[in-house]
């Protein structure tokens, strides 16, 4: 019978630090956050400098309640998306260490990284419902290209595409959770996310180097443009146009001071300046792969 590869004793090490962290350092959202006290609009959704809007004129003219609901539509949109890429996520995790070796710790946390996104879900789908909005989904070429994508990646180009999204929720949530301005509810969930998260993004970028050791140009090529048109697609499709109609905005109008806005823009390139490092560490900012970055305001 064929035997497996023996994996490394330092990336079972990794793995067996993973482990140990998840069983010290989880949480379980049905007890952390409260889902039973009504919501108060008194509250964002997410801290305002955040909002696609924030900078612009049309942010100005908003009453300080339009501002709040803009926020806490936003923070659904992006809590969906979430949804939506974590799906993706954890079927390309699984189909990875299908039929591997149980035993190894890696396997184990893989299960473990599976299992917390589960949790992550429902409890994003939870609190999209209790900020009061509807079901935000990407348009529908982009959900098709995220199913090939989740049967077709593999290797680096995987995990660092899931990489790239847990990055730039990672920034985004570390400021909502620390901002009094949000919903208490939203800063807890966004602390469960930022803690279990950052597991694993360690994971995520242990993946890709392994996986890169030794490859090719051709092969650096076609994965660093696989993960830039991947990372282009789950940013644009973050926030929903439709988060303006509920807010009682002008669509036209806000999309258009949305797109031109410099200061969104600059947020979204702050949270992914570390990202981008490791990436051209990694030999993955290619001319081409640039392209999209620059498409997705990343750089």
């Amino acid at each position: 019978m064929p035997t497996s590869t023996p994996v490394p004793a330092d990336q079972q090490d990794v793995a067996r630090r993973l482990l140990r962290s998840s069983e010290t350092l989880s949480y379980d959202p049905v007890e952390e956050v409260d889902w039973e006290t009504p919501l108060d609009t008194d509250f964002h959704g997410a801290s305002p400098e955040w909002s696609t809007l924030y900078g612009t004129a049309y942010w100005d003219e908003m009453t300080p309640e339009q501002q709040r609901e803009l926020t806490r539509h936003e923070a659904a949109s992006v809590a969906s998306t979430g949804i939506w890429f974590e799906m993706i996520l954890q079927q390309i995790v699984l189909r990875d260490f299908y039929a591997k070796d149980p035993t190894d710790p890696n396997f184990q946390w893989a299960l473990t990284e599976i299992a917390d996104e589960c949790r992550h879900s429902i409890m994003f789908a939870r609190g999209a419902a209790k900020l009061g909005a509807p079901a935000y989904r990407p348009k529908r070429i982009v959900v098709e290209l995220g199913r090939l994508f989740k049967t077709v990646a593999f290797g680096e180009s995987a995990y660092a595409a899931i990489l790239v999204a847990e990055e730039v929720l990672d920034v985004m949530q570390r400021d909502w959770m620390r901002d009094e301005r949000v919903a208490p509810f939203v800063r807890t969930i966004s602390n469960i996310h930022v803690v279990e998260e950052s597991r694993h993004m360690k994971f995520a970028r242990e993946e890709t180097k392994k996986r890169l050791a030794g490859s090719g140009w051709l092969r650096r090529q076609v994965d660093a443009l696989a993960v830039a048109i991947t990372s282009y697609f789950i940013v644009s499709s973050m926030v929903n146009p439709r988060v303006y109609a509920e807010a009682g905005l002008d669509v036209d109008r806000a999309r258009r001071e949305a797109k031109a806005n410099e200061h969104h823009k600059s947020m979204l390139r702050s949270s992914c300046a570390g990202l981008m490092e490791f990436l051209n560490s990694a030999g993955l900012l290619t001319k081409a792969s640039m392209w999209f970055y620059r498409r997705a305001n990343l750089v």
